[in-house]
């Protein structure tokens, strides 16, 4: 098969991982991305992999068998209330849905889809921005994620290429359930850049959690502080991502790109423009090359502004793995599709205009406080220098 640069792993059928009409995981933000991206005439049929279906086999590399199971169970009606929230399914944040195992597996295989493209060379990057799911555990689904798809693909990665793997999560959420599965392995690098849990979901990601036995030192988290902005949060991004990245070492790279750092997001605090999702992706793409012969695998994650943000962040990162110039303005054609389904009027420009809003009364307090997280989280890699 002939390598092509970029493999864009999409389904209609992602739209089957959806909880309830009022939810706020909504997998329509995947179809507006990949609608703006094909307005734009920035990707093609040549692009586009069908994901497969993870087996159970490969969700076992992660999930218990009993919890894969009462997931099966429970998307048939057939598991008991109780049963359900031992396994943290059937409460408010991931209630049940009908056939949730088959929609769930199926966000996991379109990540190792881009996996196997990426590793096998048919691809030198991979988005599916159906996964991200990051806060899914063992034997426990947790904030809107059943099964959790990097971390199965990290596993998938070790076993069948025998790879080291820098995971790098910019999700305002703490990336927990990553960090917890690889807390004690050396082979595998967590980087997560979030809002500070002191007042928000899932609570953890403070610069102690560093791993225990032989992957102390493996697990780097930077909490910033609620308010942050763009240039508070480029620099925790930038200084962290080179030093770990050249730490490290990596053979390939996974990065989790929820994109709830911005300040329209409805979950969070923080107050990044657009600016940083410019950002993200050409860092990523440099570290790749730098250090990973170009493998780089993207992935989705939070975001629940999703006509406003969303669909421009995650155009921008296949934009920058096929380096094609971002136009200054959205194609009229996109805007014209979706604006009357749309509640809230949809953006024509990539980036954010300077009076977004309103000052931040603590900008230099909280500056200095992200940059001291900083160097808190880095201080190991610096002391070993």
């Amino acid at each position: 098969m002939t390598i092509k640069d970029t493999a864009f792993i999409y389904s209609p059928l992602f739209q089957s991982y959806k909880f309830h009409n009022d939810h706020p995981f909504n997998q329509l933000r995947v179809e507006l991305t990949y609608d703006l991206l094909k307005e734009m005439k920035a990707i093609n049929d040549e692009n586009i992999v069908t994901p497969r279906l993870a087996t159970e086999d490969e969700l076992a590399l992660v999930h218990d068998k009993k919890y894969i199971n009462a997931v099966k169970l429970a998307g048939h009606g057939q598991l008991d209330s109780e049963d359900a929230l031992n396994y943290g399914i059937g409460t408010e944040d991931t209630p049940i849905f009908p056939d949730m195992h088959k929609a769930s597996a199926l966000l996991v295989g379109g990540t190792l889809t881009a996996v196997d493209y990426v590793m096998e060379g048919k691809a030198i990057h991979a988005a599916n921005f159906g996964g991200g799911l990051h806060h899914g555990f063992r034997g426990k689904a947790s904030g809107f994620c059943i099964y959790n798809d990097s971390s199965v693909a990290i596993k998938y990665l070790q076993e069948k290429y025998r790879a080291r793997v820098l995971y790098i999560d910019t999700d305002a959420h703490h990336g927990d359930g990553v960090q917890w599965t690889f807390y004690d392995d050396p082979n595998v690098c967590t980087l997560s850049i979030h809002e500070t849990g002191r007042y928000l979901f899932p609570g953890t990601g403070n610069v102690t959690e560093r791993g225990s036995g032989k992957g102390y030192g493996f697990s780097f988290n930077i909490p910033l502080d609620a308010f942050t902005e763009d240039d508070s949060w480029l620099h925790a991004y930038r200084t962290s991502i080179e030093e770990v990245a050249e730490f490290f070492k990596p053979d390939v790279i996974l990065t989790q790109n929820g994109t709830d750092a911005h300040y329209y997001d409805p979950l969070t605090h923080l107050s990044a423009s657009m600016a940083i999702y410019h950002e993200i992706p050409k860092l990523a793409h440099e570290i790749a090359h730098k250090y990973c012969n170009g493998r780089w695998i993207a992935v989705g994650g939070g975001g629940y502004d999703i006509w406003r943000v969303v669909p421009r962040a995650w155009s921008l990162i296949w934009l920058e793995m096929n380096n094609i110039k971002v136009p200054s303005t959205l194609p009229k054609s996109w805007i014209e599709k979706w604006e009357k389904q749309a509640p809230v009027k949809l953006p024509e420009l990539w980036y954010d205009s300077n009076d977004l809003y309103k000052p931040i009364p603590r900008k230099p307090e909280i500056e200095e406080k992200n940059a001291l997280t900083v160097s808190k989280a880095l201080h190991l890699i610096r002391q070993n220098h």
